[in-house]
């Protein structure tokens, strides 16, 4: 099966990404970008976008560019994930970026950048780092 077509298969059987309205931007070898629309059920009492709606897009981005990399009778799931919140995640939308950091058999290792979108300008909202292993 075509790399895009495995990937978005999965991504659109993930129903807490359809419930907070993600999106599957785009898929490359290693790489993968997802973003989602701040709404107003999906921010914290100061009207950014919750720290939960970056953590949950850049999961599944670091998640699924590791399942970019794995063979693909394969699946992936979130060993151990941390964020760095770098800034108030002010805008209209969260654009996460998801990237391989080293492949492997049993452990990959992952990052995603998350950033929030207003008016066009990006604010680097937040760093994820982790680990997927393959099933």
């Amino acid at each position: 099966m075509d790399l895009e077509k495995r990937i978005r298969s999965s991504f659109d059987r993930q129903t807490m990404m359809q419930t907070i309205g993600a999106r599957l931007v785009s898929v490359a070898p290693g790489a993968v970008s997802i973003e989602a629309a701040v709404r107003g059920d999906l921010q914290q009492q100061r009207g950014f976008a919750h720290a939960a709606l970056a953590f949950a897009i850049g999961d599944s981005a670091a998640g699924y560019s590791a399942l970019t990399v794995i063979p693909e009778d394969h699946d992936v799931v979130t060993s151990e994930m941390k964020i760095h919140l770098l800034a108030p995640a002010r805008g209209e939308t969260l654009v996460a970026r998801g990237r391989v950091v080293k492949p492997g058999r049993r452990l990959v290792i992952v990052t995603a950048d998350v950033f929030a979108v207003a008016d066009g300008a990006e604010t680097h909202a937040a760093l994820l780092t982790g680990t997927m292993v393959p099933l």
